[in-house]
């Protein structure tokens, strides 16, 4: 098996002493987060996409998004306590968190953010997120993501 080199959320976890195993599956960075469920053979609800949205007032905030769910953004507004979100731009991605679409990671970000863990993630002793790279996930306790990413679990997902 090829080594695999550690990411900043991989290195992040190591230093809470936080559990978690990697997995990876081949792609050319074009599966949508259903199809990673699917590469790794769990059930959709338990694979979570990183969402970054900003209130436009230089007001930043992550959601953890099970992978077949929309991301419900006045109900997301309403869990961060502002008036309006919406969808961070993808060429901003990268210089505010240091990740990249495809491969954005709830932990280890390059700053601390609001984050926000759907609430069934604690119907799973594990989820998975991204591990910070295209192809990469981890599996996690979801309360120690949220212990490490400061997180609510919350209800912001379409109906």
């Amino acid at each position: 098996m090829a080594k695999i080199h550690k990411t900043n959320a991989m290195r992040m976890l190591d230093k809470a002493n936080i559990a978690y195993e990697i997995h990876s599956y081949p792609t050319d960075g074009s599966l949508s987060a259903k199809e990673v469920a699917q590469a790794l053979n769990h059930p959709p609800e338990r694979v979570f996409k990183t969402l970054v949205t900003t209130d436009n007032n230089k007001g930043f905030y992550v959601f953890c998004v099970p992978s077949e769910a929309e991301l419900d953004l006045k109900m997301a507004a309403r869990t961060a306590g502002v008036k309006k979100i919406e969808m961070l731009k993808q060429k901003d991605l990268f210089p505010l968190t240091g990740y990249i679409h495809g491969g954005c990671s709830p932990v280890g970000m390059k700053k601390l953010f609001p984050t926000f863990i759907h609430a069934t993630a604690q119907n799973w002793d594990s989820i998975f997120v991204s591990g910070g790279k295209i192809g990469l996930q981890i599996k996690v306790n979801p309360q120690d993501l949220k212990t490490i990413t400061r997180a609510e679990f919350s209800d912001f997902i379409k109906a």
